[in-house]
């Protein structure tokens, strides 16, 4: 069920319809759950008895963990680590074993072995989900929810497929409220996720079309298609997890629940440390407390944290799928990183206030960014770099670009130039003005008047 379909808006309807009629906190969220529950069936029906499983291991961890706090044997050290290892033993079983079979095959030169299965709908999110969760209540950070909010934390249905990840200390105050919904907040969510609408719609599925066919057939089209392609899916991919996350924030917001927000603009980053600071912020904050952290962070020595760094990112990488191209493209941020750390220690600011130098630096960001993002897309490495050293050599072969699409990147760079300069103010469209009802009611019309031919589903999801 996605986000752009009538059964989501229905089911969205009924909850916030529900929730402003029973005024029972724990009635409230026994509803959002069933809904939860019922939206994760509505995919595929035998992968609930799975999502069970996460809930009941993390819930049950979490008392565990409780009762042996005060413990003086490692207890509660190897508690943590036998459930954590069972979760994550359920994420490579379903989506790393056929990526294990063929590169055991490729290096022993046998023919692979394909195991025939379907991902679970969001299990990467669910899994780093009931991870932190465990995480923080070892830690002593957090204590542990009720079951009811664990499952709640664990299958809240907005944020289930592609987060953003929630922290317990982020959220559980507001499990324990009564929800009494307001008009402004109503409006508020209903406008964040009619923007997030707009960008997956509007932009992400039209671009989706055009990069398609380029990325598939590159060997036809010159240099120029491929520039464009390029920044068409630097464009697309953006919207298109932006767009989901404003509308899963959005669709809280409408239920009475504040998430915060996974993206601040990450294409005016001036290096590639703050793009991670603003791109997908719920899951680079994730690897930095979960991974990086734990491994020794930058407290070992400069070359033990370049390390850490790059490792951070390639299993960041790999968890974004079962692919090559997603461990070199992890590798790739990893050095960039690295590179940018080493640059920075030794210069005396890391800002420039320049605004020449603060525009070099945000297209030279953009640049590797952009660069990263066709290997990301690409199916294989070899196709990535094939893409690259055509569009470098300047090859020649069919030009092919539409109006529509050069359009849309002119669109989105005017939005960025406002942003950076500080002129748009006018984009907040306000509680109670008329301009802002009259902006959100041509947005929907651009969207039912201008829809593509085919929708797809949210590149995240497959995560």
């Amino acid at each position: 069920m996605n986000f752009n379909q009538l059964e989501y808006l229905f089911l969205l309807f009924i909850c916030i319809l529900g929730t402003h009629i029973l005024r029972n906190n724990t009635i409230q969220k026994i509803l959002l759950l069933i809904a939860s529950l019922y939206f994760y069936a509505w995919v595929d029906v035998r992968f609930l008895p799975l999502l069970l499983v996460y809930v009941f291991v993390t819930y049950g961890t979490m008392l565990a963990l409780k009762s042996q706090h005060n413990s003086p044997n490692k207890l509660c050290k190897y508690l943590c680590y036998v459930a954590i290892t069972l979760l994550l033993g359920i994420l490579v079983l379903f989506k790393y074993t056929n990526f294990l079979l063929e590169t055991i095959s490729a290096i022993f030169g046998r023919r692979p072995t394909v195991v025939h299965m379907f991902l679970p709908l969001g299990i990467s999110f669910i899994t780093f989900q009931c991870i932190s969760l465990i995480a923080d209540v070892y830690k002593g950070k957090e204590i542990p929810c009720s079951l009811i909010d664990t499952a709640l934390i664990t299958c809240f249905f907005p944020k289930l497929v592609a987060g953003p990840i929630v922290r317990i200390r982020e959220i559980h105050t507001q499990l324990i409220e009564e929800k009494k919904l307001q008009p402004k907040e109503i409006y508020y969510g209903l406008r964040q996720f009619t923007i997030g609408l707009f960008q997956k719609i509007l932009i992400a599925d039209h671009l989706s079309s055009f990069v398609n066919k380029v990325f598939e057939n590159y060997a036809v089209f010159d240099y120029l298609t491929l520039w464009v392609a390029a920044f068409c899916y630097t464009i697309q991919i953006y919207c298109d997890f932006c767009g989901y996350s404003n509308m899963a924030i959005g669709s809280a917001r409408m239920l009475g629940f504040h998430i915060n927000e996974n993206f601040d603009w990450p294409y005016l980053s001036q290096n590639i440390t703050e793009f991670w600071r603003r791109w997908h912020i719920s899951l680079s904050y994730w690897l930095r407390d979960y991974v990086y952290i734990p491994l020794g962070g930058n407290r070992k020595g400069k070359l033990r944290s370049y390390f850490n760094q790059l490792l951070t990112m390639v299993l960041g990488g790999l968890w974004h799928g079962a692919n090559w191209t997603f461990i070199v493209w992890g590798i790739w941020h990893g050095l960039l990183l690295c590179s940018h750390k080493l640059w920075s220690q030794r210069r005396n600011t890391i800002h420039p206030t320049n605004t020449i130098i603060r525009s070099v630096c945000i297209i030279l960001t953009l640049l590797c960014v952009m660069f990263g993002w066709i290997i990301f897309r690409a199916n294989t490495c070899q196709q990535a770099y094939c893409i690259i050293k055509r569009m470098f050599l300047c090859q020649k072969g069919v030009f092919w670009c539409n109006p529509f699409h050069i359009g849309i990147i002119l669109l989105v760079f005017i939005w960025h130039i406002l942003k950076e300069l500080r002129l748009d103010k006018f984009m907040e469209l306000p509680y109670g003005s008329l301009f802002s009802y009259t902006i959100l009611f041509t947005m929907i019309w651009l969207i039912i008047l201008f829809h593509p031919v085919e929708f797809t589903p949210f590149v995240y999801g497959n995560f």
